[in-house]
């Protein structure tokens, strides 16, 4: 390492280091199963689109819908399973892209400061734990982001373009790509996300009727509409009660009923109200701790500030702050949240802090930025080794025991999970996996997979009818045969 610094400036250095932190991120991709609940339920969900080739309906199950969200996440693993085979590198795939268009949206919007400010918006970008842990692994979340970052730098640009015809209308097209993607990955939470930052920074600014001329608000509503309420319809008219659920559900109650037992496929996430700015701290790190030290080092430096660079515009500033901060603004209230919900924020503020950083002519930020950048680095290894076959991975998976019983059920004997099937489960075994509730729902010959099972506690002839076979972690695999079989 110490040669390493030696050999390259400090710019040099922290290019290599956001360049090993992408690639390592990406291969890394492949090396553990995918994680219950999240990941493992939303790769179920695509796989059984390809295996049923139905790309309207959501299927949590052979029988039952899935209601939770909108498509277009599920149809980005599914396509990349189909193009690359059903494998954890494929599903988490077309999120990794999404993360890497959304930095090159971020990048791209302060070109026009240097290459510079683009290094460091990717850096403090990538490097925040939880857009590198989301930028490969399948949730809907970076999809979200992705729809958000493209309408409010597309909004931004057309503000600042309106005098160029051509530019105005290409960026119109980027702003509606942006809302319809928004709108198939999360649905209408992209009108909160993006749609509330505008306007209270048009009337902050007092420019309430300028961003009203200058963008073509009713031709662009009527164009997402036209991309996106087509599936929202075929969507209900093939299983109806989804708009009910998604909409009034998963948009109203989930937010304000801390207790809401209405969650078809998962818990309520109740914590505390203003959680969400303890999470922000968390899903940015280690900028938290580094930032303020690089600024009070810098305090004592004299002439630490480049004057050729100036400040940004109160504008802009104030437009990528509405932006930033908005998620955890909104949802200071809610009762019902994920760490997650910040995610859409982050583009901004890196853009945000990239804007101070820049600002200083030592060489001292970059070499911060690349501690920064190794120290999420190391945590993502650390990471990457738990979910390989560690106590935390016999929590949040069930390859292990699957890969156990497939390799003992030479007779097709089905597998039976007590209480509910694992996500990862139902993946790995392409939906195979079984539930039981009491003993006597069980086949004459099967394998059964038990959660701290207590012997001791089964009826005699139960006892005399299960025979163990393995553990893995809390979960244990018991082979289950009635006499004379």
């Amino acid at each position: 390492m110490v040669s390493l610094v030696k050999k390259y400036s400090a710019t040099q250095f922290l290019w290599l280091c956001l360049i090993l932190l992408v690639v390592v991120r990406c291969v890394s991709m492949g090396w553990y199963p995918l994680m219950d609940s999240t990941e493992a339920r939303y790769a179920d969900v695509a796989r059984r689109m390809v295996e049923k080739s139905d790309w309207i309906t959501l299927w949590f199950t052979d029988s039952d819908p899935f209601w939770g969200k909108p498509p277009f996440s599920f149809w980005l693993s599914a396509l990349s399973f189909k193009v690359l085979g059903e494998t954890e590198f494929a599903a988490r795939l077309p999120h990794f892209l999404s993360s890497l268009a959304v930095v090159a949206l971020a990048m791209f919007q302060v070109r026009a400061r240097g290459s510079r400010w683009m290094l460091h918006v990717a850096a403090l970008l990538f490097g925040a734990l939880l857009f590198m842990v989301s930028s490969a692994a399948v949730i809907t979340d970076m999809s979200l982001t992705l729809g958000t970052s493209l309408v409010m730098i597309g909004v931004w640009q057309i503000l600042n373009t309106w005098n160029n015809s051509r530019a105005s209308i290409a960026w119109h097209w980027v702003m509606g790509l942006g809302w319809v993607i928004g709108f198939l990955a999360k649905g209408p939470l992209v009108l909160v996300v993006c749609g509330a930052p505008i306007v209270l920074w048009a009337i902050y600014q007092q420019r309430v009727v300028e961003v009203w001329q200058r963008i073509a608000w009713f031709k662009g509503i009527a164009g997402v509409l036209l991309f996106t309420l087509p599936w929202y319809i075929w969507a209900e008219i093939k299983t109806p009660g989804f708009l009910n659920y998604f909409i009034v559900g998963e948009h109203f109650q989930r937010f304000v009923d801390t207790a809401w037992a209405g969650d078809k496929y998962g818990v309520a996430h109740a914590e505390p109200r203003g959680e969400i700015w303890l999470d922000a701290l968390i899903a940015t790190l280690p900028w938290p701790i580094l930032l303020p030290l690089l600024a009070v080092w810098m305090r004592w430096k004299k002439n630490a500030l480049n004057p050729s660079i100036p400040n940004m515009a109160k504008g802009e500033y104030a437009y990528w702050l509405f932006w930033g901060l908005w998620p955890c603004v909104f949802f200071t209230f809610s009762g019902n949240i994920l760490w997650t919900y910040v995610l859409p924020g982050l583009p901004a503020l890196a853009i945000v802090l990239a804007a101070w950083t820049t600002r200083f002519k030592s060489s001292a930020v970059e070499w911060t930025l690349s501690l920064g950048l190794l120290a999420t680095l190391a945590g993502l290894l650390i990471y990457v080794d738990q979910c390989r076959g560690s106590e935390y991975a016999y929590r949040k998976v069930a390859i292990s025991v699957v890969t156990d019983y497939q390799k003992r059920a030479h007779n097709a004997e089905p597998l039976y999970f007590h209480g509910d099937v694992p996500f990862s489960a139902s993946y790995y075994t392409k939906g195979q996996a079984k539930v039981f509730q009491d003993w006597s729902e069980l086949p004459d010959r099967a394998y059964i997979v038990l959660d701290q099972p207590n012997p001791e506690s089964w009826p005699e002839d139960v006892r005399q009818h299960a025979s163990y076979v393995s553990s893995h972690g809390e979960r244990q695999l018991f082979l289950w045969q009635k006499p004379n079989h």
